[in-house]
């Protein structure tokens, strides 16, 4: 049997591990709410944000930007860029490594080559990795990171993703590539979080209704935005555009695209900090449980000692008489 004094230093480990995990869990729940808030309070705008690029996407008699519409073949490069949104920082379970699971199955699905050159030479496939453990992981795999994005914050502003859509759309009026693709975690609730695959550009209207079904819930609270059937049959307002279509719709497209990424970092923060706080709950509940354990353990040995001397003692005695 193991000696109390291991024991008891076992014990003070765990003990001490159990506060850490306590003191990280309520840190976790405090981010988690007003990263909640911040994220639910923000899903009526994205949901405003995609349903007017879906009407763009639909016009037909206006000037389109170029964000808002297909690229013809002959101008294609053939270069994809994935975006992937994950954490800083670990201990948050399982919620890293559901996005890249998500990114393997999407690739295994679609029979994609990740090694795979365009007729220039160049990757087909580049990655913008938000979040150091995405970039941690494109590095172990030896995939292109093109762009990184640290630190972006637990309680993220609109003007910190700025950088994030500046370089998506540049990129793509540059033409460095023809698609982009992101895989972020949406938040459901405080035990769950689920991973999408959006495509961000270029803007679609199939792609945009998949984004307002993935966004909205299909009943509770803010069901009450959901109206496929509309969306899909369109409206029959007409819309007066000054001072004019082009001008108007180039200085808007952006800004909704920008909105677009806005609320998918922060419904990463949401379920960054919810998986978290779930981790921590778990762990610390683990570091109780173990603790018990020691200490019956640990009274079994000391009661074995006693019990051992006490025998000791009563033979030396029974010896002298």
């Amino acid at each position: 049997m193991e000696s109390t004094q291991n024991l008891k230093r076992r014990i003070r480990s765990v003990q001490n591990i159990g506060q850490i995990t306590k003191a990280m869990e309520l840190v976790a729940a405090t981010k988690m709410r007003r990263s909640q808030e911040l994220a639910l309070n923000s899903r009526p705008y994205a949901y405003s944000a995609l349903a007017i690029l879906g009407v763009l996407s639909r016009m037909k008699d206006v000037p389109m930007p170029e964000l808002l519409r297909e690229r013809p073949v002959e101008e294609k490069t053939g270069r994809v860029a994935i975006m992937m949104v994950t954490s800083d920082k670990g201990l948050a379970g399982s919620f890293n490594g559901s996005v890249f699971r998500k990114f393997e199955q999407y690739v295994r699905a679609n029979n994609i080559d990740l090694r795979e050159v365009t007729a220039t030479g160049e990757p087909k496939y580049s990655f913008i990795a938000v979040g150091q453990k995405t970039k941690s992981y494109l590095e172990h795999r030896n995939l292109p990171v093109v762009q990184s994005f640290l630190r972006v914050g637990d309680l993220t502003l609109i003007q910190e993703v700025a950088p994030i859509s500046d370089y998506l759309i540049e990129g793509y009026l540059h033409h460095r590539f023809d698609e982009v693709i992101s895989f972020s975690t949406q938040f459901v609730t405080a035990l769950r979080q689920e991973v999408f695959v959006r495509q961000l550009l270029p803007v679609s209207f199939e792609k945009i209704k998949e984004s307002i079904e993935m966004l909205l819930p299909a009943s509770g609270r803010f069901s009450q935005y959901i109206d496929i059937e509309s969306f899909e049959n369109g409206t029959d307002e007409e819309y007066l555009i000054e001072p004019s279509p082009r001008e108007v719709l180039e200085e808007l497209a952006p800004q909704l695209l920008k909105i677009r990424i806005y609320h998918n970092i922060l419904e990463a923060n949401a379920s960054e900090h919810s998986a978290r706080r779930v981790a921590m709950k778990s762990a610390s509940d683990n570091a109780a449980e173990l603790s018990q354990d020691l200490n019956v353990v640990y009274n079994k040995s000391r009661q074995a000692a006693i019990t051992n001397q006490i025998i000791e003692v009563t033979s030396g005695a029974q010896a002298l008489e």
